[in-house]
């Protein structure tokens, strides 16, 4: 079964503590729903840092910056998808990006 990455992009609207130990409450739940399909729970990042093709340094990661990953397993990527959906970071106004993560002889 193939690996997808879930890279969650965008900073969530936490207003208050009690919207954070909700988000938080919320994350475990999700994450503990996704059961056997977890692979790797990932971790948050810190400030990202770009480098660009003319070899700059850019801060912060552009308009949408990487806030961490997971990575979980699934028959397809619409199947990937269907298991990220209900992630608490996409309704606390962030994103998520989905990719197959492809073995490769290095």
């Amino acid at each position: 079964m193939p690996n997808f990455v879930l890279a969650y992009h965008g900073k969530p609207n936490i207003e208050t503590k009690e919207d954070g130990q909700k988000l938080m409450a919320d994350w475990r739940a999700w994450m503990q729903g996704l059961g056997d399909a977890v692979v790797d729970p990932g971790k948050p990042v810190g400030m990202s840092k770009t480098i660009l093709t003319d070899g700059t340094v850019a801060d912060n990661g552009g308009s949408n910056p990487l806030m961490g990953f997971t990575v979980i397993q699934a028959d397809t990527i619409e199947a990937a998808i269907e298991l990220a959906k209900p992630c608490p970071h996409v309704t606390c106004g962030g994103s998520i990006e989905v990719a197959e993560a492809m073995d490769m002889e290095m």
